[in-house]
């Protein structure tokens, strides 16, 4: 499904790749990941999305944040917005399906191919509306985990489905001891 004269983007769904790698139980290696998939295309653009909760004088994200930028990643970030539930938990709401969706619209003139790190159910129209211009989206997640982190609708939206489990050799490193770095529910 890749082809190395493809123009290939990768859209990265921050809190959904990292929830989704810890289900299964080891962290993504963001250099690596890089590396593969520049090895499998003309890689234009590669895309991180993630809320960062602002004023928090220290946001445990903010590390791999600064890191991402560095190592040539377009790293889009937005303010959560802090809110209580009806249970009284306080929750953090940073949701950035619209950002991304609207960059990989703006870009699919100029790609082949696009490859989506989430399994959001969210994302299925931005899948079938690339489609409908001619790129080719391969989705990234797990059926592996309990319960399983993609919803059915991408998957067989999708013209690709990866299983993120068998990328674990090639884009994994062992869990380090570290806080969550996404301690909001994408809602």
């Amino acid at each position: 499904m890749f082809y190395k004269d493809d123009r290939l983007a990768i859209f990265i769904d921050g809190a959904n790749l990292h929830a989704a790698a810890r289900a299964l139980g080891f962290d993504i290696d963001y250099k690596l990941l890089r590396q593969e998939f520049d090895r499998r295309g003309k890689l234009m653009r590669a895309y991180y999305y993630t809320a960062l909760i602002e004023g928090e004088d220290y946001s445990p994200i903010r590390p791999l944040v600064d890191w991402l930028h560095y190592n040539g990643y377009c790293v889009v970030t937005k303010a959560a917005r802090e809110y209580t539930d009806a249970m009284g938990r306080r929750k953090v709401k940073g949701n950035m399906d619209i950002e991304l969706a609207v960059t990989a619209m703006e870009l699919a003139p100029r790609l082949d191919h696009v490859v989506l790190f989430s399994g959001d159910g969210d994302f299925r129209p931005l899948i079938e509306a690339l489609q409908r211009q001619g790129v080719r989206v391969s989705v990234v997640s797990t059926i592996r985990s309990q319960p399983p982190m993609i919803s059915d609708d991408l998957r067989r939206q999708a013209d690709n489905f990866i299983e993120l489990d068998a990328l674990r050799d090639i884009i994994g490193r062992p869990p380090r001891d570290h806080h969550d770095h996404h301690g909001h529910d994408d809602e």
